[in-house]
C-alpha cells in the first residue's frame, strides 16, 4: 500500500520539479524541512529583542499609546547603572543564587552517590526524592507558605524541637533576616533532585574497570573519590550549575508566592522588579533597558561558562 501511495505521488509530481529534487543533497532537503520553523523561531523571538532594544532608548510607556515617545539615547541606561534599589534588587538576586545552588550541588551529589550504591528500595527512594521537582511552582510556594505560619506551620515545630526557641517567636517570611533564607531553603528543597539525577547520570557513565585498576594499584576509596570519581562527574555538575543559575537568575513565581518581593524590599529579585517596573509603574522604556541588561549580563556569564565548561571536558 506504502508504494502504491509513493508511486502515484513521484507520477503526479511535475519533470522539472522532479529533476530539481533528484539534483538535491541530503543536506539541502533537509533545510527545505527545517527552514519554516528556523524562521517562526527566529519571528518570535529576534523580532521582540530587535523591539525591545529600540524601545529601550525611548521614554515610551504603554499605558500612555498616544503620548509623544521622546528619544532618550543612554539615559534608561544610565539611571539603571546608578540606581541603588537595582544595585539591592542584584544583590539580593546574587545572594539567592549563590546560596541556592551551593546547596543544590552539595546535596544533589551526595544524594546522587547513596542513590548509586543500589541497595534496596532503591527506586522507590529516587522516586520519593524526586517528586518536588514534578509540583508546580505555584503549588509548592503556597504548601511552604502553610508550613512557615508561625502559628500552626510545621516548620517552625521542627526548629523549635532542635534549638528549643519559642515556634511564635519567629516567621520564616515575615523577617527581613529570614525571609532571604526561607526562599533558599524551598528552591533547595524543590530542585536539588534536579542535580542529582544529573549526577547519578554522571556516577553511572563511569566505567566499573575504572574502579577496578584503581584497586590493583591499591589507591583508597578516598583516593579513588577524588582522583575519578569527582573529576569525571565534573562536567555534569557544571552543566547542572548551568541550568540551576539561568533558571533562578529568572526566578519569580515561587518568590511571588512565598513572600511577594517582601518583607520590604529584601526579597526583591531582579525579575520582580522588572515586572514591577514594566506593568505597575508603566515605564515600558525603562523596563526594556533594564530587560536587555539582564539578557547581556546573562548571556555573558553564561558564555565564559560555557567555555570553561567545555575546557573542562577536554582534559
Amino acid at each position: 500500500m506504502s508504494e502504491t501511495v509513493m508511486d502515484r505521488a513521484a507520477s503526479a509530481t511535475p519533470t522539472k520539479v522532479a529533476r530539481r529534487i533528484k539534483g538535491m543533497s541530503d543536506r539541502t532537503i533537509a533545510w527545505i524541512f527545517v527552514a519554516p520553523t528556523v524562521f517562526l523561531l527566529l519571528a518570535v523571538n529576534i523580532f521582540p529583542l530587535i523591539w525591545t532594544i529600540r524601545l529601550s532608548f525611548t521614554n515610551y510607556r504603554a499605558n500612555r499609546p498616544n503620548a509623544e515617545v521622546e528619544w532618550i539615547g543612554l539615559r534608561n541606561y544610565q539611571r539603571i547603572l546608578t540606581d541603588s534599589d537595582v544595585w539591592l534588587t542584584m544583590q539580593a538576586t546574587a545572594h539567592f543564587l549563590f546560596w541556592t545552588i551551593f546547596f543544590q550541588v552539595i546535596l544533589g551529589f551526595a544524594l546522587a552517590w547513596l542513590i548509586n550504591k543500589k541497595f534496596k528500595g532503591n527506586d522507590l527512594w529516587t522516586t520519593i526524592i524526586v517528586f518536588p521537582m514534578m509540583l508546580s511552582p505555584a503549588v509548592v510556594g503556597n504548601f511552604w507558605t502553610f508550613l512557615y505560619q508561625p502559628q500552626i506551620g510545621l516548620f517552625n515545630y521542627v526548629v523549635a524541637f532542635f534549638t528549643g526557641a519559642d515556634p511564635a517567636s519567629f516567621s520564616m517570611i515575615g523577617e527581613v533576616a529570614l525571609a532571604p533564607w526561607a526562599i533558599v531553603i524551598v528552591d533547595t528543597w524543590m530542585w536539588t533532585p534536579f542535580v542529582m539525577l544529573i549526577c547519578l547520570a554522571g556516577l553511572r557513565s563511569i566505567p566499573d574497570t575504572i574502579y577496578e585498576a584503581a584497586e590493583c594499584d591499591r589507591a583508597s576509596k578516598w583516593r579513588q573519590f577524588w582522583t575519578i570519581t569527582v573529576p569525571m562527574v565534573l562536567p555534569f555538575l557544571m552543566l547542572a550549575v548551568l541550568f540551576r543559575g539561568i533558571e533562578n537568575f529568572k526566578m519569580f513565581d515561587l518568590v511571588v508566592q512565598l513572600t511577594g518581593g517582601g518583607p520590604g524590599n529584601t526579597t526583591t529579585l531582579t525579575s520582580i522588579d522588572l515586572k514591577r517596573e514594566a506593568f505597575e509603574k508603566w515605564r515600558t522604556g525603562f523596563s526594556s533597558a533594564y530587560a536587555i541588561i539582564l539578557f547581556v549580563t546573562v548571556f555573558g556569564l553564561a558564555s565564559i561558562y560555557v567555555k570553561a565548561l567545555n575546557k573542562v571536558k577536554e582534559r
